[in-house]
């Protein structure tokens, strides 16, 4: 082993991992560190790569490529994973894993590394979408091979071997294990592996408490162009930059808390709690504009599709022929997905309170308890009635 792509925090964790890679498989560490709008600077990565003896340093902004590229294609198909979950740690672990492939290619590297633990998901998560472009591809997941088990043995070992740790940082690390990015931030562990334990308040960091939020509402208007949404209150917006604000936005209602038990592909339950404002808000305008603008079929045949499109990205088969696939018939049913939907973000919920659109199928004409002019005859609806009750007269019958 000559070298290796590791994805790197800049945490404990995989400050860790860089130092036992280099003893463990005499191998050069190439470092790859991703913003993808977790909230954190990631800067300061590089000065403890270089501390590290890392030679070569990758630090990429991707929040652009991550929104456009991963989330807003998953959206488009309304994903939730058992009927709560918004798939924000699961979307990023493709984008994270693409680019650990790509820089191997590019530096010559034998394999790739991650800190993912044994009894998650994202171990899967970051290996099948890696061998799902590079067939050949090695990976390296320290904590299924070494025996730093526990935080003490893994302070221990930083301290053995000059790894610098930040105490201040450290006494004031939060108890969960979390998670963050543009979509969400996830909270695991601590008081959490009780499922009957309400989280603390302190806990949320993105979200008010809605007994808390503002006593007004806000109104807000979402633009859509095929299926994705292009501008906020008229304003033209990039992918990054409409969840940044929706992040903003929402959250200052008390909007995207979700606390849940999960069935991981590993095969246990975990409880999990999740933030995501601005993917509550999205998720909601676009049902309202599919409403409008779908034939009834596709709707009800995406709804049918959803959840098994949900469960390919959740167990780690984004760049699957299964999932692109689905999303090609995804994303030809979202030609028509075009218009405006008036949103009421209000302590906690987000309210659809109005839709246009040119390409509504809506008629005021046909729906009307007016007098319609003749548009829709309601004699029709007697044999439209018989037709369909004829199987279930002749079961009765028996």
């Amino acid at each position: 082993m000559n070298k290796v792509v590791l994805a790197y925090s800049g945490g404990l964790d995989t400050s860790i991992i860089v130092k036992w890679l280099q003893d463990t498989y005499k191998c050069e560490v190439v470092t790859f560190t991703a913003d993808i709008g977790q909230g954190e600077e990631v800067e300061p990565a590089r000065a403890k790569a270089v501390a590290a003896g890392v030679k070569k340093i990758y630090i990429e902004d991707l929040r652009e490529e991550f929104a456009r590229d991963f989330v807003f294609p998953m959206f488009r198909a309304n994903t939730i994973y058992e009927g709560e979950y918004l798939l924000g740690t699961s979307i990023a672990r493709p984008l994270i894993s693409k680019r650990l492939v790509e820089i191997a290619e590019e530096v010559g590297a034998d394999a790739i590394s991650h800190g993912a633990t044994g009894k998650g998901n994202d171990q899967v998560r970051f290996e099948l979408n890696a061998y799902a472009l590079n067939a050949d591809i090695k990976v390296i997941a320290p904590w299924r091979e070494w025996d730093l088990s526990s935080r003490e043995s893994l302070m221990n070992y930083a301290q053995k071997n000059g790894i610098e740790i930040d105490h201040k940082k450290q006494s004031k690390k939060s108890p969960y294990s979390m998670d963050a990015n543009l979509l969400h931030i996830s909270y695991e562990g601590d008081i959490l592996e009780d499922p009957w334990q309400e989280p603390e308040d302190d806990m949320w960091l993105w979200t008010v408490s809605p007994e808390d939020a503002p006593d007004k509402a806000e109104y807000v208007d979402i633009t859509f162009e095929k299926g994705d949404i292009v501008a906020i209150n008229s304003k033209p917006m990039s992918p990054a930059s409409v969840m940044e604000d929706l992040n903003k936005r929402a959250g200052a209602h008390g909007i995207g808390r979700d606390d849940i038990v999960e069935n991981r592909f590993v095969g246990m339950k975990s409880r999990g709690c999740y933030e995501t404002p601005a993917g509550t808000v999205m998720l909601k305008a676009h049902r309202a504009m599919e409403s409008l603008t779908l034939d009834r079929e596709a709707a009800h045949l995406k709804d049918e599709l959803m959840p098994k499109y949900a469960e390919m990205i959740y167990n780690g088969f984004w760049f699957a022929p299964e999932r692109e696939m689905l999303q090609a018939a995804i994303d030809q049913t979202q030609e028509v997905v075009n218009g405006i939907v008036r949103l009421k973000l209000y302590k906690g919920s987000v309210t659809v309170v109005g839709r246009s659109s040119d390409n509504s199928l809506f008629s005021e004409k046909i729906a009307t308890f007016e007098d319609d002019g003749g548009a829709y005859d309601q004699k029709d609806a007697a044999g439209f009635i018989k037709l369909n009750a004829l199987r279930l007269r002749l079961k009765s019958l028996k």
